[in-house]
């Protein structure tokens, strides 16, 4: 059982290796935004199931088309869903963002969370995951991003290529249980860059339906890749030869 547990975690290992080689020659994005906790969590809001491209786009139109987060709050919802329209479900970040900045409003008469930074990563998580916007993704970004935390957000493009290829169970379904394992393979250091790579690869070819594994750079380890691989070669080795 312990030798089983050991190849298990070797292999990971290698293939964490060969996804970070690999993808760093197809995609380098750049380095993360240092922001206040405040707008990471806002920006959260925008970054779950999208690129960082979609996400940066998203966010920025938000910044320029309203005066302040104050506006943003006071606006219709189909202002704001017209800012988020390259996104999926606008309407639904739409509500969660003016839901964000009402509450935030309501407890601190300010649209100010740097005393979070005074309470500690767990005392700031937990106060985060009470507000009725937040969720594991969103919480655990801002963890990441703004109180250098290790903590790796989990979307459902992510979960995808991750149980493609094998980093986690198809029955596994908990986020916590499934960030705690990876953030025991991914170095604290790595993991903004582990997130983006692993968005790039759903974003380009791990569709939900029909990936693309013929193009995807981490074929060559990937289970699902090597499936599809050797579905292509038995279909075309039983075809009948031309007379």
């Amino acid at each position: 059982m312990i030798r089983i547990i050991m190849q298990t975690t070797i292999n990971k290992q290698r293939l964490l290796t060969h996804l970070f080689t690999a993808l760093k020659k197809a995609y380098n994005p750049a380095d993360p935004i240092n922001r206040p906790i405040l707008e990471q969590f806002l920006y959260a809001l925008c970054r779950e199931n999208a690129t960082r491209e979609q996400a940066d786009e998203a966010f920025r139109t938000l910044r320029e088309q309203f005066f302040d987060w104050n506006e943003v709050r006071v606006s219709s919802q189909r202002e704001l869903e017209d800012s988020l329209s390259e996104l999926s479900e606008p309407d639904v970040r739409a509500q969660r963002i003016v839901s964000f900045l009402q509450e935030v409003f309501e407890t601190t008469f300010s649209f100010d969370l740097e005393p979070l930074h005074k309470k500690g990563v767990k005392q700031a998580a937990k106060q985060l995951s009470r507000f009725q916007a937040a969720n594991d993704y969103a919480v655990a970004w801002v963890v990441q991003q703004s109180l250098a935390g290790h903590a790796i957000p989990l979307d459902p493009p992510t979960l995808r290529v991750l149980r493609r290829l094998g980093l986690v169970d198809e029955d596994q379904n908990d986020p916590e249980s499934i960030r705690a394992s990876l953030e025991h393979h991914v170095p604290k250091n790595k993991a903004p860059l582990f997130g983006d790579l692993l968005s790039y690869v759903a974003a380009e070819f791990c569709f939900e339906d029909s990936p693309n594994c013929s193009a995807c750079p981490l074929r060559l380890e990937c289970p699902t890749g090597k499936t599809a691989r050797e579905t292509v070669g038995s279909s075309r080795s039983s075809r009948p030869k031309p007379r």
